[in-house]
């Protein structure tokens, strides 16, 4: 398979927790190359935006305080297979489903709070990127 990229973002509770360094290298040892960094505080529309899909469910305000409660680091990963191999190292979305030497295994304490985001698609990943790092990235 042709190389991929996709788009992973630390969440703040990795950030807070300084998870940073453990994370990045999980990724890096498993062969991924992270091509552009940056940390940033995100707003309500970004967020919006980001979570289009669950803006009207009752949880969405929860979810805009989390995420602005501190800063995310965004990532552009790439390497083969790459929005496929993040989203098994990165583990299941629930943590209480997450296997031990996953990322959220290893290290999310709840749902709402799991430590690691992570496209779900290569298309995704494009629009993710494009929306996080811009249209030049």
């Amino acid at each position: 398979m042709a190389k991929e990229r996709t788009y992973i973002m630390l969440k703040p509770d990795c950030v807070k927790r300084g998870l940073i360094g453990k994370v990045i290298a999980r990724i890096e040892e498993k062969g991924y190359t992270i091509s552009n960094m940056k940390m940033m505080n995100l707003d309500e529309k970004i967020l919006r935006e980001h979570y289009a899909h669950l803006v009207d469910r009752p949880f969405f305000p929860e979810i805009v305080s989390y995420m602005t409660s501190g800063p995310v680091v965004g990532m552009i990963v790439e390497g083969e297979n790459a929005v496929k191999g993040m989203r098994i190292i990165m583990g299941a979305t629930k943590f209480e489903e997450a296997t031990a030497g996953t990322i959220r295994g290893d290290f999310a304490m709840k749902t709402t709070e799991n430590i690691i985001h992570g496209s779900d698609s290569p298309e995704n990943g494009e629009i993710e990127i494009k929306r996080f790092f811009g249209e030049n990235a």
